[in-house]
């Protein structure tokens, strides 16, 4: 599930983007209208977290444009800091199909988020699967062949992106840029929790998941034949 942000509080915007994360989205963000609407329209996205109050092009004009200008109909959840009902209408008759009132709880912004995907998707569970790794992005248990494995939050974060790119290689820019976004840490950083991932979902079963492409990547597959 790809979901796009749209908010110029970059406090608000980090702790968004790493519970996204944690939960198992793949998230892009943009910090005012117009990049915002430019990312809507030239990309896919299963949902768009919208702030009002944006630089340049407000939340209003960016939602009022996906609807009737790009015939997008990609849900929108608005976010807005204020509770008035005018405030809310407008969202709403703008297209948004639901609005959450700042300040909020992450755990709320998830459970509408899950609700309104599942109105526009028919319920669908969403689920990560490689061979017999099992990702639950709604409970965040994860099994193979059946075992519960336990994973700290950074683990599961890695393991959701090399899922969601399977069987794809993932670079080592690319998986550092969404463990710590800018803020990386020393090179050997990646490795050690790619090995203490290794020890928990392919050390303990017959078949290797967690193949290394050296001095490029990594990558989650059940046949490493052609790397």
């Amino acid at each position: 599930m790809r979901i796009l942000v749209i908010e110029d509080n970059r406090d608000i915007l980090a702790n968004v983007l790493d519970y996204l994360q944690l939960k198992g989205y793949s998230v892009d963000c943009a910090q005012d209208g117009l990049s915002g609407l430019h990312l809507a329209t030239t990309d896919h996205y299963d949902l768009i977290v919208l702030d009002i109050m944006l630089p340049g092009v407000d939340g209003y004009q960016v939602c009022k444009r996906l609807r009737e200008d790009a015939r997008s109909e990609v849900p929108i959840l608005m976010l807005t800091a204020r509770d008035a009902l005018e405030d809310r209408l407008n969202g709403l008759r703008a297209g948004a199909d639901d609005y959450l009132i700042k300040p909020f709880a992450l755990s709320e912004l998830v459970a509408r988020i899950e609700a309104i995907l599942r109105r526009s998707q028919g319920g669908r569970k969403r689920q990560l699967k490689v061979a017999d790794l099992v990702y639950d992005l709604d409970t965040l248990d994860i099994t193979r062949a059946g075992q519960p494995l336990r994973l700290n939050p950074l683990a599961m974060r890695l393991l959701a992106v090399l899922m969601q790119k399977s069987p794809a290689v993932v670079r080592r820019e690319a998986l550092e840029e969404a463990l710590w976004g800018d803020e990386r840490p020393d090179s050997d950083s990646l490795r050690s929790h790619i090995h203490q991932l290794r020890q928990i979902i392919d050390k303990p079963f017959a078949t290797p998941l967690l193949h290394t492409l050296h001095g490029v990547g990594y990558r989650l597959a059940e046949k490493d034949n052609d790397l």
